[in-house]
C-alpha cells in the first residue's frame, strides 16, 4: 500500500489549458468506446503539467469525470506512481540520479550543490524556482552523473555534470536563460571526448564501397513454374470411302 498522501492545502478547482485539452482529446481517442479509462495515466500527466508540476485533488477529480472513473480509482493510480507529484514543486523539478554508476561518477557533488542552492530534498527553494529529489536509475549511465529537469518546457536530461556545470545550470535556469540539453562537457551524445575514434572513414558512409548485388543473399528461391499439361493428340479422322 502506498504511503503517499495528498497535500494538505488544495486549490478550489482545476481546468485543463487549451493545449492540455487538445492533448487529452488526442489520448482519449486512442482507445475504443467504453475503454476511455485506459487513458488515465496520460491524462494525469497532462493535468500535472497544467497544474504547475503537481497533481491537486481537483485535477484528479477532473480526470476521473472526463474518463467516467470513480475518483478513488484515479487517486489509486496517482498515489502509486511516483512520477506524479502530490504536493507543490518549484518551477523546475530536478531529479538527481543516485544509483551506482552516477554515484561513482560524482552524483554526491551534484546533491551537494542542490542542498546548497535549493535546500533539503522535496522542498521548494526560497525563490520558488526549484525542487530537487534523488531518484533511481534514469538510464543514462554512460553519461553519469546526470539529472532530469522537468518544467513547462518539457522533461530533459542534463549529463556529464560536475559541481561547476551544475551551478551554471541552476544559474541559467533561475535567470530564464536558454539551456542546452544533453552532455554539459562538450561531447556529442555518448561519444568519447574529442569525438568518435572508430568507424570514421568517409567511405563507410558515402556509398563508394557499395557494389551491385548479383542476387539478394538468403532470399527465398522463386517457386518453379508449373509445367503446362500436354494436350492429348487428336484422333485421326477416317476419310470417306477409305478401305473399299
Amino acid at each position: 500500500m502506498s504511503g503517499r498522501h495528498l497535500a494538505k492545502e488544495q486549490p478550489d478547482s482545476f481546468t485543463f489549458s487549451k493545449d492540455g485539452e487538445k492533448k487529452a482529446k488526442y489520448w482519449i481517442a486512442k482507445y475504443p468506446k467504453g475503454k476511455e479509462r485506459s487513458a488515465v495515466i496520460p491524462l494525469l500527466w497532462i493535468a500535472q503539467k497544467d497544474n504547475g508540476g503537481w497533481l491537486s485533488e481537483p485535477a484528479m477529480r477532473a480526470v476521473g469525470d472526463r474518463l467516467g472513473m470513480a475518483h478513488i480509482r484515479v487517486l489509486e493510480v496517482a498515489t502509486f506512481y511516483t512520477m506524479f507529484k502530490l504536493e507543490p514543486v518549484g518551477e523546475h523539478l530536478i531529479q538527481v540520479c543516485g544509483t551506482t554508476p552516477c554515484m561513482l561518477r560524482g552524483s554526491g557533488d551534484i546533491i551537494k550543490v542542490c542542498k546548497k542552492r535549493i535546500g533539503e530534498k522535496n522542498t521548494i527553494s526560497a525563490d520558488g524556482k526549484f525542487t530537487w529529489e534523488e531518484v533511481e536509475c534514469l538510464g543514462a549511465c554512460v553519461n553519469a552523473p546526470m539529472v532530469q529537469i522537468s518544467n513547462t518546457a518539457g522533461d530533459a536530461y542534463y549529463e556529464d555534470l560536475n559541481e561547476a556545470s551544475m551551478e551554471k545550470l541552476l544559474d541559467d535556469l533561475a535567470a530564464g536563460r536558454k539551456v542546452k540539453h544533453g552532455p554539459q562537457n562538450g561531447r556529442h551524445t555518448s561519444e568519447p571526448l574529442g569525438g568518435a575514434q572508430t568507424l570514421t572513414a568517409k567511405a563507410l558512409y558515402d556509398g563508394s564501397r557499395a557494389k551491385p548485388l548479383k542476387k539478394i543473399p538468403n532470399a527465398p528461391k522463386a517457386a518453379a513454374k508449373p509445367k503446362a499439361k500436354k494436350k492429348p493428340a487428336a484422333k485421326p479422322v477416317a476419310k470417306k470411302g477409305a478401305g473399299k
